[in-house]
């Protein structure tokens, strides 16, 4: 039987979900972070299933994340090396599908350079999916790991003012944490350079800001993003000393919010361009080394819960036949 809050076999993004089944992925992921802290670090939910990460795109904390979270539930994993497969070779998405299709995987992580493009995948194959970022569409884990961090913190979401700072036009990080931020009921501001700015980004609910000083006053969490320069086509700044000079967290800008105010960051940092060393340093303040412990836990409750609904939906259809 599928899970009766979150019976769905794809996490795609963060957007269309409610509250209630946002909260219930975020109540999966506290037990594992204790598993995660004992000495054991194992939960034998998924032995004998199998998780395949298919990244398109490079990654460090994603996919070894997403490998640890799948061991310690103790999966079978396979990393697949785009660059070396078949996909290199021309190999179109629909064939890859069906490759798949035909492996019987039970978990799909997938991270591709288009928008969209792990949505499609999700539709030619029967296993459940996990976006891992695609394009700068979504990174829906990546939003719920910095939500139970905050939650962890702060004991809750509702009413805190949450300021994202920085190159808002290429996140994915960015565009999930706007819709589960808002959805569970925190005022999000965005704060970054006008070239930085998607047009039309108001009708998503958010505060806009280019004033790094004026965006940051009496915030609760501040959430520094990475200046993705492999995105960028042509000068969006002057320079990257400009930058950390106006949209750079140092000490100066970061007093203008609470004094007890949340230092974050989704990784890897770019220190002296986003953020200085002595604020992300900060071991009271800032939580970063946290965001990416509690990243394992999530992706651990994301994989059993989809797991077992694709199982579930599965015995259903051949019931049904």
């Amino acid at each position: 039987m599928s899970d009766p809050i979150f019976p769905h076999r794809q996490l795609l993004g963060i957007e269309g979900l409610s509250p209630l089944e946002i909260n219930r992925l975020l109540d999966l992921s506290d037990p594992y972070v204790s598993i995660n802290r004992g000495p054991e670090k194992v939960s034998g939910s998924l032995q004998g299933r199998t998780v395949v990460n298919l990244f398109f795109e490079n990654s460090t904390r994603t996919r070894t994340s997403f490998e640890l979270a799948a061991l310690r539930l103790e999966a079978n994993v396979i990393n697949m090396q785009v660059g070396s497969s078949s996909v290199a070779k021309g190999e179109t998405l629909i064939d890859t599908a069906v490759t798949l299709n035909a492996m019987h995987p039970d978990v799909l992580v997938v991270r591709h350079p288009q928008s969209g493009a792990v949505k499609l995948l999700s539709e030619k194959v029967r296993c459940a999916v996990v976006n891992g970022g695609d394009g700068s569409h979504e990174h829906p884990t990546q939003a719920l790991l910095d939500a139970l961090t905050i939650r962890r913190r702060r004991e809750k979401i509702e009413g805190l003012k949450i300021a994202i700072c920085g190159d808002v036009a290429h996140s994915r990080v960015a565009r999930s944490n706007f819709y589960l931020l808002q959805t569970l009921g925190a005022e999000v501001r965005v704060i970054a350079p006008r070239t930085l700015i998607p047009s039309g980004l108001e009708r998503l609910g958010v505060k806009v800001f280019t004033d790094m000083r004026e965006g940051l006053k009496d915030c609760d969490i501040v959430m520094m993003l990475r200046v993705q320069i492999e995105r960028m086509s042509g000068s969006y700044f002057p320079s990257m000393r400009e930058y950390f000079r106006f949209f750079g967290l140092d000490r100066e800008k970061l007093s203008l919010a609470k004094p007890d105010a949340l230092i974050m960051h989704p990784g890897p940092m770019n220190r002296g361009v986003e953020i200085d060393s002595d604020v992300a340093d900060d071991f009271e303040r800032s939580v970063i080394r946290e965001q990416v412990e509690l990243g394992v836990a999530v992706r651990m409750a994301v994989l059993e819960l989809l797991a077992g609904n694709a199982i579930a939906e599965s015995a259903t259809t051949k019931a049904a036949v």
